[in-house]
Formats: structure tokens, sequence, C-alpha cells
């Protein structure tokens, strides 16, 4: 080793790389180049006192919102996840029950009960992890995909694949067949406990590799039985049969209540084929568009269906979605909800904030070099209802229905402009028969398989 590339020094028992290090001569030039003066010493108060968000706010775009759109779908009654990751499902809920409300005509809104698809979902996605640890057992606990495995077990999160495998599945119920409790508000507590379990049954069963298949069947079984009952405790026991029927503003039922199961429920008011008929496009530019992706264990089900998206265009995307909000028909979208929200107004605008001008640094990075270094990613679903067109056709803003109360953002929706949608929309999915002809073409190519430690997993929460 050369010394001046290595030099070696022993203090306290440590080893000490100066070459590579911080050295004191370092720390100094960084010292005497970067001395508060005037507004920064101001701005360095202001930081120990709040948040850089309070300082940054760009007072110039704080105007009065216009909140006009020239095309949108009406909507009954803001929803809330709590303080829950449910918001895929909330958003697929959502997008269903507004179809409900036009082709019903009915008086008041209804909602869907999230808590009884998401005890399923849970229980699924136990069951999706044991059986991914028994298909894996004989390799080594260092293999990526069994890391993975053991660091996500179960999450709160997903995508619209997963409404779409669940209602085929188990169908649907009014909320107030099962309502929410505590633990399907405040998730976090309870699905740790979860997690804590199904990674001591991994374990047990990895232990027990040299099994046959029946046997680790069996043992599975038992294992998924605790989660049963665990999830019967925090959640409720899901209805089989319920009694229902809509009701008007004053809260009578306008017909009499009639017998139903989730499925024959779903087939009466929906009866939708939400797992052929539906396509999620992406927009991904670290990508080649016009592809098909799917993501390695990204399901909720082990029964059901991958993760999968069509990577296209911005410009394709925003046709396809005008074309469905023109025929009064939300969608499941998704994106980086944080990034420059105003959440107090429900703005989203690159121009909220002066993040450059308050750190004194640039923040330059493209959509691309965002997704490559895991700086952004799709993190919240909402359901897409209003988009503001120009004289020429082109979208100046557009409008979404969030799950996080009434009181939040623009009395419970957030309005984006088309520069904040191109940053930071993601996901979108549409019933085919908004898509165009090459849309529709290319979602029926063979997909690329991409592993589930992928960039593009599904963080929807």
């Amino acid at each position: 080793m050369k010394k001046e590339f290595f030099i070696l020094a022993c203090l306290c028992g440590h080893l000490y790389v100066s070459a590579q290090g911080i050295s004191p001569e370092m720390l100094a030039r960084f010292s005497q180049a970067n001395k508060l003066a005037g507004c920064e010493v101001a701005i360095k108060n202001a930081l120990a006192a709040g948040p850089v968000s309070n300082l940054a706010l760009n007072q110039d775009n704080m105007v009065e919102q216009n909140t006009y759109f020239s095309n949108s779908v009406p909507s009954k009654g803001i929803t809330d996840q709590k303080s829950s990751g449910r918001c895929w499902l909330f958003t697929g809920m959502n997008v269903l029950r507004a179809k409900m409300i036009k082709e019903q005509n009915l008086p008041t809104g209804i909602e869907f009960s999230q808590n009884y698809l998401f005890f399923y979902d849970q229980l699924e996605k136990s069951n999706l992890f044991l059986q991914a640890i028994i298909d894996t057992r004989k390799k080594p606990m260092d293999d990526p995909t069994v890391m993975w495995l053991f660091r996500n077990p179960l999450s709160d999160g997903g995508t619209f694949t997963g409404v779409a495998d669940l209602v085929a599945k188990y169908g649907i119920v009014p909320k107030g067949v099962m309502p929410e409790t505590y633990a399907s508000n405040n998730t976090s507590q309870f699905t740790t406990f979860l997690k804590q379990k199904l990674r001591e049954d991994a374990l047990a069963l990895r232990a027990n590799a040299k099994a046959n298949d029946k046997t680790l069947q069996a043992q599975k079984e038992k294992f998924l039985s605790e989660i049963y009952h665990m999830l019967a405790l925090g959640l409720g026991t899901p209805v089989t049969e319920f009694t229902w029927a809509p009701k008007d503003s004053d809260g009578r039922n306008v017909y009499p209540p009639k017998k139903y199961t989730p499925r024959s429920f779903y087939e009466e008011f929906i009866n939708l084929d939400l797992q052929n008929d539906y396509i999620m496009l992406m927009n991904d530019p670290t990508r080649d568009y016009w592809k098909t992706y799917e993501i390695q264990y990204d399901r909720h089900t082990y029964d059901g269906h991958n993760w999968l998206y069509l990577n296209v265009p911005m410009e394709d995307i925003k046709e396809a979605a005008i074309a469905s909000i023109k025929d009064s028909t939300m969608m499941y979208f998704s994106c980086d909800v944080v990034k420059y929200l105003d959440r107090s107004r429900g703005i989203a605008d690159l121009a909220n904030y002066n993040y450059n001008e308050i750190f004194g640094v640039k923040f330059g990075m493209d959509k691309a070099q965002r997704i490559k270094s895991f700086d952004s990613g799709s993190t919240h679903a909402m359901t897409l209802k209003a988009v503001d067109i120009d004289e020429d056709g082109k979208p100046i803003k557009w409008e979404v229905e969030n799950s996080w109360g009434s009181t939040s953002g623009h009395n419970g929706h957030i309005i984006m402009t088309d520069e904040w949608f191109d940053n930071y929309m993601f996901r979108l999915v549409i019933n085919k028969k908004y898509a165009s002809e090459k849309i529709q073409k290319a979602s029926q190519q063979k997909p690329i398989l991409l592993p589930c430690w992928d960039p593009m997993f599904c963080s929807e929460e």
C-alpha cells in the first residue's frame, strides 16, 4: 500500500483511514467556506424553531386557488383511512362506489367495508409469505429473495391488482355490515405482532425443510389458523351473509332489505371484471416505454396475480385519463403525494416551496434520476376525478378524491398542477374501453419479470 493513499493510525483501539476519511484540514476548509452571515443566521434561527416547509413556503403562490374544473365526476362523501396504510383499498373501493352511486342514483353516499377486505388481505398475504418460505426453503438465509421475504413478511400497503384479486375471491359488503375497529384504523402496532408471528413460523418451516410437502402444508395451515385467530380478535370475523337495502337522505330504507352474500352483493351492484377489463399504466422514464412489467411476489394472494403494468409516456396516460373523466368514470391513481404538497390547502404545485433558496443548494434531479436513486416513488393512492382543460385541449390541473378525511386539503381533495402531475404521478388504472388501440395491443405482450427488491415494488400506503 502507498503511504500517501493509506495512512493508518490507531487511536483508542479504532482504525482510521485518513486518505478517504474527513480530515481536520478538510473540516477547517468546510468551516471557512460556510460561515453563516446576514440572512443565513436568520434562516438558521428559523429552522431551529420550526419545520423547513414553513420557511420555504412561497407566499407569492398562496393566492386564492382556481377550483373550477372543465370536466369532473360527481362524488358523495369523503372517506378516511385514519392511521393506516390502506389507501390502495380505500381508493379501489371509492372507484367502485362511484359507479354504484351513479348507476343506482343513490340519494346518499355509500361506503364499502374496507375492514372486510383488509381481513382477507392480511390472511392472504400471510399465506403468500409462508408458501414463499416453503418454496425457497432450500435456499440459504442470505439468498437475496429469502432475505427480502423475511424483511417484508406482511404489509398493509397494496395495489389495484390486490383489490381486483380480493374482490373476485371474496366480494364486498357495505361498511355498516363490518365496520372499522381500532386495529384496522391504526394498523402499525397490530401488524407488527402479525409480522413477528409470521417470521417465527417461517423459521419453523425452514427448520423442517426436509419434510415432504404434505407435512409442510399441514404445518402451514396450523400457522395460518393462528393468524386467522389474531385477525378475528383485532378486526372481527368476516360476515358470510347479511341483510341490506340503500337508505334515503332521512336514513330510511328505500325498499325492503334483502339477503346477500358478499359475492352476490358485488354481482348485483357492481359486476365488473376487475381482473380482465382494466389496465394499469405506469410512467417510469427509467425503463423502456411500451413494455409490460410484473414484479415477483408483488401480489396479495398466492394464487392471484403479480402486480402488472404497462409503461407508457405521460401524454398517453393523460389521454386515457381525460377520456375516462369525460365519461364520468373515476380512476385508481397513485403518486408521490408529499412532494411539494401544501396539505393545509390541498394544493400540489412545484411552486409551493423554495427549498433551493432556503438551503442555498440546487435540487436538480429529474424524474428518472429520482426513481433510480430511490428518492421518489409511488407512495399513496387516490381517486382521480377531475381535469381542467384549456382551449387547445391541454390539461391545466387535476383533482383527486383523497382518503384522509373531509377536513384535509381542499374539502378532502387535492388539486395538482399539470407540471406536478408530470413529475410525481406514477400509476393510473383505466378501463380498457378508454385505452387507445396502441395501449390495448401493448398490454397483451408477455411481461418482463422484475425481482421483488425492484425500486418499483409497491409502496402505496
